[in-house]
């Protein structure tokens, strides 16, 4: 549900109130409003603030006081969860910021646990939503809760292995784990369900949110599959408050009604004080939500998006959202950020932040191989470099050219120029695909050949690992800007 201003944004200060019941919080002032903590003594909500990554912070009333002191340095571990509902079978860009507030959670010494919605899944997160999802099958439900699990756990490890250097005297990186909410929603009799959890939830704080009533008013309503769902979110946090003492629930900014829920439950069940943070919603240049319902998802495994379509994604960012992502996508120090930014603005045209910031998504997404492997299609496809193309994988070229037409072809002796483009269909048959090649208009690997009776020589126009690449030339009026390194 669309997140209500109940909450506090970062950095404010408020008196706490004991007990159960709380005041309604004041609305939140903007950060810039704000009076400055020193760096040095800046615990994680507050350094995470000033990277923009948390935005929120709930309940309002002292919430944010109480909570950092719970994750001072020095202090035992604290646990935060995430859920991720499997409507894909990847996870995508849009969910970065949430992956990126569970590690730095970690990098501070505590404990996290990504959840996937293998149970939520099969009702719809109503959140921001005009009409109910279309319904899922269990079987490819189950199917894309796999998928989740393992995207979810080599994001994790590749932080671990490549991106993860502990600090002398610093914590060491806290505990992950992976977990499917099917595991225990799954084995919920409904009845108990509703006894239990059912009976704290209050029927009016549901129906008084925007997304809710705004569902409700509409021509086709709203079932009760959707208006449960706060529910089963809710109770998430409940299990894993009693299971593994979680006490942060992080989401996105449009999660924050769900937020609530979990907020509420846990509270009046346990009288532990628990507490919630909101992270940026990441928009296209249009507006739009990134992510599979707007059709403009850009996925983080390899089958749906490739390492090299990930890295043009961000090296492709324009300036005045640079910064802002190399705070939000990477864990490099705020001071590193600010050099970058400071020497791209003596040499904007080498695009030093647009190269960083693809270079560290890319790590995390794909490990280094995967980098090296964007690297490698960048120097084929756009600067023509013979070395990267014959040093590509099969899979790497399927990737690269998966837009491009494509033949196999058996090279046989004296084959000319003219018999390969013909074979290849890269040019029509008769005169004019013979003149095409004398006037310039073909290259192989690279090379302009304008005699089309050359003779295919293996190394120059067949290389090491077999690939021929014709390029038709475009006409002298056409104009293209290259993608940077």
């Amino acid at each position: 549900m669309a997140a209500p201003a109940l909450g506090r944004r970062c950095g404010g200060a408020a008196g706490l109130r004991g007990g159960l019941r709380r005041a309604p919080p004041p609305s939140p002032r903007p950060l810039h409003e704000r009076a400055p903590r020193s760096r040095s003594s800046a615990g994680l909500l507050a350094a995470q603030c000033e990277r923009g990554l948390f935005q929120e912070v709930f309940p309002g009333q002292g919430a944010e006081e109480q909570l950092a002191a719970l994750l001072e340095p020095g202090r035992p571990p604290v646990t935060a969860y995430c859920g991720f509902d499997p409507t894909a079978d990847s996870l995508h860009v849009g969910h970065l910021p949430a992956v990126a507030a569970l590690l730095h959670f970690q990098r501070a010494g505590h404990n996290v646990v990504a959840v996937v919605g293998g149970a939520t899944a099969r009702l719809g997160d109503p959140s921001g939503r005009l009409r109910a999802r279309e319904p899922v099958a269990a079987g490819r439900v189950r199917a894309h809760a796999r998928a989740l699990r393992l995207c979810l756990w080599r994001l994790f490890e590749n932080h671990r292995r490549l991106l993860w250097a502990p600090g002398p005297g610093g914590p060491g990186l806290g505990r992950a784990e992976v977990l499917d909410n099917a595991r225990w929603l799954g084995r919920q009799p409904l009845l108990g369900f509703l006894c239990g959890a059912g009976g704290r939830l209050r029927m009016g704080t549901l129906l008084s949110r925007q997304g809710c009533r705004e569902r409700l008013r509409s021509a086709e309503g709203m079932s009760l599959a959707e208006f449960v769902y706060p529910a089963l979110q809710a109770y998430d946090f409940l299990h894993l408050h009693r299971r593994r003492g979680c006490r942060v629930q992080l989401g996105g900014a449009d999660q924050m009604g769900n937020i609530m829920s979990g907020y509420e439950l846990v509270t009046k069940m346990t009288g532990t004080d628990v507490f919630g943070i909101t992270v940026p919603l990441i928009t296209s240049t249009t507006g739009d939500k990134l992510g599979k319902t707007a059709g403009n998802a850009v996925w983080l495994n390899r089958d749906k998006t490739s390492p090299f379509e990930l890295y043009q994604f961000f090296v492709r960012q324009q300036d005045d959202i640079v910064e802002k992502y190399l705070k939000l996508f990477t864990f490099l120090p705020l001071e590193e950020i600010a050099h970058i930014m400071e020497m791209h603005a003596k040499e904007p045209e080498k695009w030093g932040p647009q190269k960083r910031l693809a270079a560290e998504v890319t790590k995390l997404v794909h490990g280094t191989e995967g980098l090296e492997s964007a690297k490698r299609c960048t120097k084929a496809l756009y600067y023509s470099s013979v070395e990267a193309l014959e040093a590509m994988s099969d899979q790497e070229l399927q990737e690269l050219f998966k837009q491009a037409p494509s033949a196999e072809l058996v090279l046989e002796p004296g084959m000319s120029v003219l018999d390969l483009c013909r074979k290849a269909n890269a040019i029509q048959d008769g005169p004019s695909g013979y003149q095409k090649i004398t006037d310039g208009g073909v290259s192989v690997n690279g090379i302009r050949v304008t005699n089309p009776e050359t003779v295919l020589i293996l190394g120059q126009h067949i290389l090491k690992n077999g690939v021929s690449l014709l390029r038709q030339r475009p006409p002298a009026s056409y104009k293209s800007s290259k993608p940077l390194m």
